[in-house]
């Protein structure tokens, strides 16, 4: 699979961690974040994988920046997005299933690398459900496009 990974300042090492854990299974990672932990803006990181994930150039995405939330909130604001923040596997087994994400976020600050490690594999791995829960996938699509649900 093909993964688009970016991160912030406070990520460096999670996400260095996380690339090269990507990379031994096999994956091809396309790296967006800094590499430097001088202080930088989440958004710009969460703008470019999110932009990858939607094209297509990107099957999935994985974002971390301090906890998470901001750099899934930015995510977010990009159509097509469905980041979702989780900080254990049970919420990224889920947020595949039922939600369709596209891309997980979590923090570097919040999380430690083997919870890391399980919820980016329960992501990569989980499938979409479909049936009853496309139709909430289909609106929340609505919702980006007309800023009402019909």
């Amino acid at each position: 699979m093909k993964i688009a990974i970016g991160n912030d300042h406070s990520a460096v090492t999670m996400k260095s961690h996380i690339a090269e854990y990507l990379r031994v299974q096999g994956h091809e990672v396309i790296d967006f974040g800094t590499d430097s932990t001088q202080s930088t803006d989440y958004p710009i990181y969460a703008e470019k994988v999110a932009k990858a994930v939607v094209s297509g150039d990107c099957e999935r995405g994985i974002l971390i920046c301090g906890t998470g939330i901001g750099i899934s909130i930015a995510a977010n604001k990009v159509r097509g997005v469905r980041c979702a923040h989780c900080s254990e596997p049970y919420s990224a087994k889920l947020t595949r299933q039922h939600n369709d994400a596209n891309i997980l976020a979590f923090g570097a600050r919040t999380v430690g690398p083997a919870i890391a490690e399980t919820m980016v594999d329960v992501f990569l791995a989980t499938p979409f459900d479909g049936g009853r829960h496309q139709r909430r996938v289909d609106m929340i699509a609505q919702l980006e496009e007309k800023q009402t649900i019909e």
